[in-house]
Order: structure tokens, then C-alpha cells, then sequence
């Protein structure tokens, strides 16, 4: 095996007994690499700083003479605060230590110190944290800090680890060949973890901890394209040969001109539909987007080639839109299209399924009931799911089943970060529209307080009093003893109040089963219902062109892609569309979060800000997130490192030359260890 010296266990350091022992196996160190691989997670700064470049609230470290007697100032219970005039450069400022009353007899006027702390720049003091006695020469300028368990100290573990670094630094087989380092200039691993542990200074913690980002980053790709390549080359797809001058005569007929966005896409998955694998693609598209149009064009591309389609939407409502929206497009090229769902029963249901399993159907949309085991395709070639993370693995399998090796596409209106697309489905091939049809009016997006509401009425009543419906969204269903927030059944009491005998008020929420959701979004969609009070389950598939008005209750509480999903439910139609945050937030991120819905109606812009203040865990919830637990490597700021590792590991397993020379061995045997590489062994 590589590595055997530093495969050797922990134990074998000198000075690590029992009690060390049992802290460090609880971190998941057992051997000399996990040490070497536990890295810090930040480092303490001790280099010099003038003071008047310092910004306020920033950490400084500054040499300064002791001016005068220090003061101790008791505060009970054993707490005291310490303070002393000190000369830093020409600064004459003030040092604060709490609880650190035994440094009066130390801080001897005339003495030089080196103090650490946070500088503040209001009171011209230092909140310090450190003191070492005497001029900085023999300090070290950075000091790695780890995350550790149980009774284990930070200046003990920086001398275990530095202890073996120096006995087996040299022991650790380099993964990364000469030849990639040199390409992307990447620290040989002996000098990196030197420089991540022990840097010599700024720059050289810098270039390890790239080094390392690129290493864990390259390792996560290449299992994701290694897995890729094996399971394209064990699943043979089915290849669509689609009739490209049909296809450009039918989109000659559509009402829309396709936007450049769409074009692309519309050429990425018709090239996928040709090759001899099955097509594994992601499509993104903001909340009015055009997805339904690019999947009629390449639904209508596949029953070209004499292939059936199969789009599945999570709810009968979405699934009849879907319905009129391709009959309607497909009335000019004779294409027989189907709706199939829960609510087609008997004599209707049993036509549609003999239509299909004789080929007489060529596009069948539905809900669920598309994976009941009575729906026989002739000839199924593609596959669509919208908002497929509605639908479980199985469902989806299910689907796919029932052709031959049939293309498939997933469609989704929640736009995701690039850096976590190509992350969480690294398996897929990511696809995005990211421009808007032209003359789409963006909703006009106001923050206000709870204090305004009457003014949230008013405008609320002048879009009514026009004809148009409108949203009410509520975060919670009933009142809760731990929140203090708006909850929709009040909301729906209060607005019903106010309107009543002029305006219909409905309510929807999840504890409704599917059926009376349907019917109340049936109300809503015919215009029976002119404000629908709900939570946050109307946030995918509902399409109301009428509704042109939307508040959300409590806005603080809902996340940057939740609360943009919510407001694509307006601005559906031809009229001007509103949606009034009402919030309080009480922290700067929840007021930067409403700042940035009244900025822009980018979906995708948006998706990064909120993963830039929530981070990839909370952006898809933690335990769905499907994302790896990355040592140095950050999603939000290593993009660029994410996108050069997917490139180059893309074009690595494709070469004969990563699977047999010898100087990708260590990678492979990391790949074989993982199980990527089933039943390799390299010794």
C-alpha cells in the first residue's frame, strides 16, 4: 500500500498516552495522515500593525511600551477588568484584559509588550487577548487553531503535530503528479502541509491552503466523473434521430420566439438525444423562464424519430397546464397528446391507457399516476420531470422504466448556485436558461414594516378593485407559542373581515389533503376565490396570469430562493405585478436578505446571495443536502477551483493514460479505497 509510514498509528508519538489517545480517536485521528489531514481552520494573526491603517473591530497585534501603573478595577464573582496606557508607534492608547488581574505585578512601566487583541477604534483601546513580555522577535506570525475534542489543548496539539511533521513529513507520497502541479503551479504536498499548519507566512498559507482546495476538490470530481464514465459505459442509451427540419418548421409555429438562452439549451439536450447514452440532464429556469416551451420542442423532437415522451409534474394542477400548453403548441404539426391523472377514471382512463400502449398517443403528461403499473408505452424515448425533487428516487425510476433505456430530463424552477449544481448533481449534465422572454414586466418588490399594513390594504384593494386576484403568504398554519408570527388562519380571519361581502377569501395549507388543495386552487384559478391566504405550498406550480398582488406575512423567516420562488407565483400575465414584503428583521443578514428581493427579480443572482449568507448546508437543508463535508474546500468562495477541478478530472478519466501510467497510482488506489473503482486493488 502507499503511505505505510504514515499509515503508522497515532499512538506511536511519542507522548500520546491513553487519555490523548481517546481525544484523538474521537476526532477520527487513528493514524499519522488523518493527523497531517486534520487542518486548522484558521490561523491566529501575530504579525505587526500600525494602528492608524487598523480598521475598527479588527484584530491587531502591535509591540508598545508600558506608560503607566495598570489599574484593576474588581467587578464580584471573581471577574475583574485590568487596563493600562501603553505607546504603540505614536498611538497613546488604552489595553483592557478581563479576568487577568495577575498581570498588574507584570506590565512593569517602560517595559516593552507584545499585545493581541481586537482594536477598537471609538475608545482607542485594545480588548487584549494576548500578552507576551518583550519585543515580538522570538513569536511566531501565525499560529494554526483546530477544532478539538474533549479536554485536548490547542498548544498540545500543535506540538503533536509538529512532532510529526518533522519525523514523517517527508514519508507522505505526493498524489498530485509533477505534471498537474506544475500546470495549475500547486505546492508539492510536503511544502503545503508545512504551509497549512505551519506557514511562513501569509503567502504560504495561502498557496497551501490552495493547494489543498484544488487536491479535495479534484479527488470529489473525479469519483463523480469516474462513476459517470462506468455507468455510461455499462448503460447503453437509446439514440433519437430526431427530424431536424420538422423540428425547425415547428418552431417556426410556436407564439413565442425562443431567447437566446432557450436556443442553447434546446441544442444541448437535442445533442444528448443523439448519442448512444441516456441522457442524465438537469435543466434550470427561473420562475417564468420558458421551460415548458423547450420541453415541447424536445418532446416534439423525439416523437420525430417515431419515439414517445412522458412529462410528469408533481400536481394535477401543473400537470392540466402542462396539458393545454402543449396541445395548444402541437395543434399545428398533428401530435396526440394525453393528460393523465388521478382524476381520470373508468372508460376515460382505460381509452387513454390502450391509446398509449397502441402507440396512438404520442406525448403523455400526468401526475403520479404515469408510474402506476397498467401505464404501458409502445415506444417510450424521453423522459421529463418537473420539479423533480418533488418526486422520490424510486418514482423516478419507476418512470424511466418504461421505455428502453429512455432519455431523461429533470426540470426545475428553483434556481441553484452553479458551484452547487455541478456538487450535489455532479452525475448530471446542468443546463440553464438564464435569460428572461422579451417585455416580461418585473414584479416591483417593496419592503415594508408591520406597521404599514394599512397601506398594504389599500394597494392590496386598488389591484382587486381592477379585476386581479392576489397572495397572502403566512409561515406558519396556526398561531404558535414559540413564534411571533403572522399564521394564515388569522391572517385569512383578518382579510376576510375586511373584504367581506365585496371579495372572496380562500385558505391553503399543507395540512389539506390533496384533493381539497386542488379544489381551492381551482377556485382561485377560475376567479371564484380573489385572495388566496396560504403557506408556502403554492411556491411550485401554480399559475394564475390574473393574480398581480402578493404579501408575505413575517418575510424575515423565509430564505433568499424561498421568498423568490413565492413572489414568481405574480407577474404571470400582462399586467404590472407587486409583491410587499411585511418584515422586522433583527439581524443584519435577515435585512440584507430584504434588500436584495427589492433589487433584482434574478433568480439566479439571488440563489448566490443566499448561498453566500446561509452557506451550502442550510441552502438545501443539511441532511438533504447531498453535499460532501469538505475539509479547506468552500463552496461559496472556491468556485473557480470547483470548476477547473470538474474540467480537468472530465478530461482525466477519458485518457488511457490515468487508468494505466503509474504516476496516476495514487490517485486510483484513493478511487479503489472509496469503492469508485470496484474491485481494483493497488498495491
Amino acid at each position: 500500500m502507499f503511505n505505510t509510514k504514515i499509515d503508522t498509528p497515532i499512538t506511536a508519538l511519542k507522548g500520546v498516552g491513553k487519555e490523548t489517545a481517546e481525544h484523538l480517536f474521537a476526532m477520527g485521528i487513528l493514524t499519522m495522515h488523518d493527523l497531517f489531514y486534520t487542518f486548522p481552520y484558521r490561523h491566529e494573526d501575530f504579525r505587526l500593525k500600525d494602528l492608524a491603517e487598523t480598521p475598527h473591530n479588527e484584530r491587531v497585534t502591535v509591540e508598545a511600551r508600558v506608560e503607566r501603573e495598570p489599574a484593576v478595577m474588581f467587578l464580584g464573582k471573581g471577574k475583574s477588568r485590568l487596563q493600562v496606557a501603553v505607546l504603540a508607534g505614536r498611538h497613546l492608547v488604552k489595553a483592557v484584559f478581563f479576568n487577568q488581574a495577575y498581570l498588574k505585578a507584570k506590565l512593569i512601566p517602560g517595559e516593552i509588550v507584545t499585545i493581541t487583541g481586537k482594536w477598537d477604534r471609538g475608545r482607542q483601546a485594545i480588548n487584549g487577548t494576548h500578552v507576551h513580555f518583550g519585543p515580538k522577535t522570538d513569536q511566531i506570525d501565525f499560529e494554526p487553531v483546530y477544532s478539538l475534542r474533549g479536554t485536548l489543548q490547542q498548544k498540545r496539539f500543535r506540538k503533536l503535530m509538529r512532532q510529526a511533521l518533522d519525523e514523517y513529513q517527508e514519508d507522505v507520497v505526493d498524489i498530485l503528479p509533477a505534471s498537474l502541479r506544475e500546470q495549475y503551479k500547486l505546492l508539492p504536498v510536503s511544502a503545503a502541509l508545512e504551509g497549512i499548519h505551519f506557514p511562513q507566512n501569509a503567502e504560504h498559507a495561502k498557496q497551501a491552503r490552495r493547494r489543498f482546495v484544488f487536491e479535495e476538490l479534484l479527488l470529489f470530481q473525479l469519483q463523480i466523473q469516474a462513476l459517470r464514465k462506468m455507468r455510461r459505459d455499462d448503460e447503453k442509451g437509446t439514440v433519437i434521430k430526431f427530424d431536424n427540419t420538422r423540428l425547425k418548421q415547428f418552431i417556426e409555429t410556436l407564439p413565442y420566439e425562443l431567447t437566446g438562452a432557450q436556443k442553447r439549451v434546446v441544442n444541448e439536450i437535442c445533442r444528448d438525444l443523439l448519442t448512444p447514452y441516456r441522457m442524465n440532464r438537469l435543466l434550470q429556469g427561473d420562475v417564468g423562464s420558458g421551460k415548458t416551451l423547450v420541453a415541447a420542442v424536445t418532446l416534439y423532437a423525439a416523437v420525430t424519430a417515431g419515439y414517445q415522451g412522458a412529462l410528469m409534474a408533481p400536481t394535477e394542477i401543473l400537470a392540466e397546464q402542462h396539458a393545454e400548453n402543449l396541445a395548444g403548441w402541437f395543434d399545428a404539426v398533428d401530435v396526440r397528446t394525453a393528460l393523465l391523472s388521478g382524476s381520470v377514471k373508468g372508460k376515460a382512463r382505460r381509452l387513454i391507457l390502450e391509446q398509449l400502449a397502441n402507440g396512438d398517443i404520442d406525448i403523455l403528461i400526468g401526475t403520479h399516476a404515469l408510474i402506476q403499473p397498467d401505464v404501458v408505452f409502445q415506444n417510450l424515448g424521453f423522459v421529463i420531470t418537473d420539479e423533480q425533487h418533488r418526486f422520490g428516487v424510486e418514482q423516478r425510476r419507476i418512470l424511466r422504466d418504461k421505455g428502453e433505456s429512455p432519455d431523461v430530463l429533470f426540470m426545475t424552477a428553483t434556481p441553484i448556485p452553479r458551484t452547487l449544481a455541478i456538487t450535489a448533481f455532479g452525475e448530471m449534465d446542468v443546463s440553464m436558461i438564464d435569460e428572461m422572454p422579451a417585455g416580461r414586466k418585473p414584479i416591483e418588490t417593496h419592503w415594508v414594516k408591520k406597521e404599514q399594513f394599512g397601506a398594504v390594504v389599500t394597494k392590496l384593494e386598488s389591484e382587486l378593485v381592477k379585476g386581479r386576484q392576489a397572495y397572502a403568504i403566512c409561515p406558519l398554519i396556526e398561531e404558535s407559542d414559540k413564534l411571533d408570527v403572522q399564521n394564515a388562519v388569522e391572517a385569512y380571519e383578518q382579510l376576510r373581515e375586511v373584504f367581506r361581502g365585496r371579495f372572496e377569501v380562500g385558505l391553503m395549507h399543507g395540512r389539506l389533503t390533496s384533493a381539497e388543495k386542488d379544489a381551492v386552487m381551482r377556485e382561485f384559478s377560475e376567479g371564484r376565490i380573489h385572495i388566496l391566504v396560504s403557506t408556502t405550498v403554492v411556491e411550485v406550480g401554480v399559475n394564475v396570469p390574473n393574480a398581480t398582488f402578493m404579501v408575505v406575512y413575517d418575510a424575515e423567516r423565509f430564505g433568499l430562493a424561498q421568498l423568490h420562488q413565492l413572489r414568481g407565483r405574480v407577474g404571470r400575465g400582462e399586467h404590472q405585478s407587486y409583491c410587499v414584503l411585511m418584515a422586522d428583521p433583527k439581524t443584519d443578514e435577515g435585512k440584507e436578505r430584504m434588500m436584495s428581493m427589492t433589487e433584482t427579480n434574478d433568480g439566479f443572482k439571488l440563489a448566490e446571495k443566499d448561498l453566500e449568507l446561509r452557506g451550502p448546508g442550510d441552502f438545501f437543508g443539511k441532511k438533504q443536502s447531498g453535499l460532501p463535508d469538505f475539509k479547506v474546500a468552500d463552496l461559496v468562495h472556491d468556485y473557480r477551483a470547483l470548476e477547473v477541478a470538474r474540467q480537468h478530472a472530465a478530461e482525466l478519466v477519458q485518457q488511457d493514460a490515468f487508468w494505466q501510467h503509474v504516476e496516476y497510482a495514487p490517485i486510483r488506489a484513493i478511487l479503489a479505497r472509496s469503492g469508485v473503482l470496484e474491485g481494483e486493488r493497488i498495491d
